[in-house]
């Protein structure tokens, strides 16, 4: 007596169909799992018998031999709990056989049947439905379901419901896709921000190109303030990304917002976080703080505080917009196109180039503590703007004076569209896509030719400048990159400037 069951298994962001194969013989009454599981699911079998002895049906006393296929792919998680079950109960004939040769299902059982929900639905309800199968899940996985479409899942709560609906004496209703709050998120407002018109104008800048920012000045003048207010100047994502950044939530566990889901994400590491905190890892690869803000923001504050070799590890995802965690038995990719948002302190004590504050720090003070950052990691930043201390006089108006997220991202907005009509954004612009939509007159040339060679700039360095000169021809409306554009980016690459004398 043989039973086949379709399932999914879960890694990176992919799910792999798995087959589950239930063989009863006879011999001694047992029940073994093979096909590479792990502990979670070699414990499935009592759980298992469990629930289909509490939920009335028969535990076959035969020798059940349970095949996970393809037999080297590591299986992990309670996900394959109801698929077992299914398998054992079609083995047995106490659930046709047929019935199971179109569905595929996953989902954890308790001891009295019930199901519980699994991490990383997503991906397998999109990878089920280019399979062209339907599929059942846990209730508790619905609404997390519902964003990749509700077309054929059904979900049910306890192991009796979806053997019903099996049978076809109860179908299972599908699910209801989750209502979208056209109501815009709650998010910090621009317009709180006291002054600091340099700062908010690269901040724009910033939102409407996918650049790298790295703020820097005294403690207490709005640094982090301002990294706060950028996720309110960024568009919302479309469906491919939004989808995307999903299944990564999904996969690490993290509760999906809904009504907002296609807001782009924010994550702010402390600076103790490891590499693997950040990058992703461990035995069983899971994704870091910078998949977990891909098409986000990843905000690091203190940034020298972070042990350099934490932050070293950020320079290749920072280009690749991936990150590819290798393991003895495995080898995961995980997608990390981020938009990084700095702040640092000018030395250890903070009050370096303060009005009213004497800084206390020594010149060796000061360069150890610049010099925790590399300067291919600096590099990598579009934008280095100084958070100067603002006057009283600013500090206490009632209004901050400046214009509020809304306003703001009206232009980012609409810069983003040019950029989408040219099919890339302009932090991505590279080779011939930097040379055709970057072109430089005579007059620019040679003011750039000038600042390469006053500056020390790197070519990587040359083409952050002219990918920021775009971004903010783009925010002015303009086809061409003229001088004005250029002498702009050229301001904010402050740390690029070589020590006088």
């Amino acid at each position: 007596m043989l039973a086949t069951v379709h399932t999914r298994a879960c890694l990176g962001v992919t799910a792999p169909s798995v087959t589950v194969e239930v063989h009863l013989s006879n011999g001694l009454p047992a029940l073994s799992i093979v096909g590479l599981p792990e502990t979670g699911v070699k414990e499935s079998k009592d759980r298992v018998r469990s629930a289909l002895l509490n939920a009335g049906f028969e535990f076959p006393a035969k020798r059940i031999t349970i095949n996970l296929a393809p037999a080297d792919l590591p299986k992990e998680g309670g996900r394959f709990d109801l698929p077992i079950a299914l398998g054992i109960l079609a083995a047995s004939g106490q659930l046709p056989a047929a019935a199971l040769a179109e569905v595929e299902c996953l989902g954890e059982l308790s001891l009295d049947g019930a199901l519980r929900g699994v991490t990383g639905i997503l991906p397998a309800v999109m990878a089920v439905r280019q399979a062209g199968r339907a599929l059942l899940i846990p209730r508790a996985n619905a609404e997390e379901a519902s964003l990749a479409g509700a077309e054929g899942v059904a979900a049910g709560d306890h192991l009796l419901a979806v053997c019903e609906h099996l049978a076809g004496s109860g179908p299972l209703p599908d699910i209801v896709p989750m209502a979208e709050d056209t109501a815009p998120p709650d998010q910090p407002d621009l317009a709180d921000v006291q002054g600091q018109q340099v700062p908010r104008r690269a901040l724009e800048i910033a939102a409407a190109g996918g650049h790298n920012l790295l703020l820097f000045g005294p403690p207490g003048t709005g640094k982090s303030m301002l990294a706060s207010r950028l996720p309110g100047l960024l568009p919302a994502l479309d469906d491919k990304a939004a989808l995307e950044v999903a299944s990564i939530h999904s996969i690490a566990g993290l509760p999906i917002r809904a009504g907002h889901w296609r807001q782009p994400p924010y994550r702010s590491p402390h600076h103790t976080a490891s590499s693997a905190a950040l990058v992703g890892g461990g035995s069983r690869p899971r994704p870091g703080e910078i998949s977990l803000a891909h098409q986000g923001i990843l905000f690091l504050d203190e940034l020298p505080e972070f042990d350099r070799k934490v932050l070293e590890v950020l320079r290749e995802p920072m280009e690749s917009g991936s990150i590819v965690i290798s393991r003895a038995s495995r080898q995961v990719a995980f997608p990390a196109a981020f938009q990084v948002v700095a702040a640092m302190n000018p030395c250890p004590c903070g009050y370096r180039g303060h009005p009213a504050i004497e800084c206390q720090c020594t010149p060796q003070q000061v360069q150890r503590y610049q010099s925790r950052l590399s300067g291919p990691l600096l590099d990598r930043f579009d934008l280095h703007v100084e958070v100067p201390v603002q006057p009283g006089e600013v500090l206490l108006r009632r209004q901050g004076g400046g214009e509020s997220s809304a306003a703001v991202r009206q232009r980012v907005i609409a810069a983003r569209q040019r950029q989408a009509d040219r099919g890339v954004i302009n932090a991505r612009l590279a080779g011939a896509q930097l040379q055709t939509w970057c072109a430089l007159d005579a007059g620019s040339e040679r003011l750039l030719t000038q600042a390469i060679e006053r500056l020390g700039l790197s070519a990587r360095a040359l083409h952050r400048i002219l990918r920021v000169a775009r971004t903010i021809a783009d925010l002015a409306g303009d086809g061409q990159l003229l001088q004005g554009h250029l002498v702009e980016a050229l301001g904010y690459r402050k740390l690029d400037r070589k020590p006088s004398g």
